[in-house]
């Protein structure tokens, strides 16, 4: 009895173990707002590969003002990647959220921005492309979706600090989106249980607010970091 008990956790750890290592992105949801008050907070490395699914939300006039707030810190030169991706969903087609990151070290802000930065702080802004613009999309496997490509920060840092990731829609429409933190494949025993109770929902839809049943695109790349 003892044996076979060994055997099947045996299976259960190789299995998890293998199917850990397919994942590219440990998922977290947004349950609550990230605002600037409750940031989504990178506890462990901000090179550790994360995808956030997240929603800038409607406000009471139908329109979108959200902003999500992410924060990391590094101690010493780090590689940071940023990306924002949106499924291809039907409504989502003009949905273009921007990216920016703040922290020490970074040019001075050219233009006012919808939120406050620190003293001493700078900024930069990754624009999203135009409604005008055909937008390229992939097929993410795991989540068993397209999505939109958009825009990336893919830099190396070397001054310590706090840093601050801000996701907004410009033209103020909300919808749902994924945002990435980190490409490296890191999985320890708290984010293979985070993949495995997230994963299934991810395939239901069930991170998202809107129907996507009938996806606008055929594309069947592998999930990977956008090049542009």
């Amino acid at each position: 009895m003892l044996k076979h008990i060994f055997k099947i956790l045996f299976i259960i750890s190789t299995f998890t173990l293998v199917t850990a290592q397919s994942w590219a992105h440990v998922p977290y949801f947004e349950h609550n707002d990230f605002s600037a008050k409750q940031p989504f907070t990178v506890e462990y490395s901000i090179e550790q590969s994360l995808a956030i699914y997240a929603w800038l939300e409607n406000n009471d006039l139908g329109n979108s003002g959200d902003i999500d707030v992410f924060v990391f810190r590094i101690n010493e030169p780090t590689s940071v990647y940023l990306e924002v991706i949106v499924p291809v969903c039907k409504g989502y087609e003009e949905f273009l959220p921007w990216l920016a990151l703040v922290g020490p070290g970074l040019p001075e802000p050219k233009a006012p921005m919808p939120f406050d930065i620190p003293p001493g702080y700078g900024i930069e802004v990754i624009q999203n492309g135009t409604i005008d613009e055909p937008r390229e999309t992939f097929y993410e496997f795991f989540g068993g979706k397209s999505y939109y490509k958009g825009p990336v920060f893919d830099e190396y840092i070397t001054i310590p600090g706090n840093y601050y990731v801000y996701i907004w829609d410009p033209q103020q429409k909300s919808g749902d989106y994924v945002a990435v933190l980190g490409k490296k494949e890191i999985w320890r025993f708290r984010d293979i249980i985070q993949a495995f109770r997230n994963t299934p929902l991810i395939r239901l839809d069930k991170e998202l607010h809107v129907d996507c049943s009938e996806s606008l695109s055929e594309d069947w790349d592998e999930l990977g970091p956008a090049t542009h």
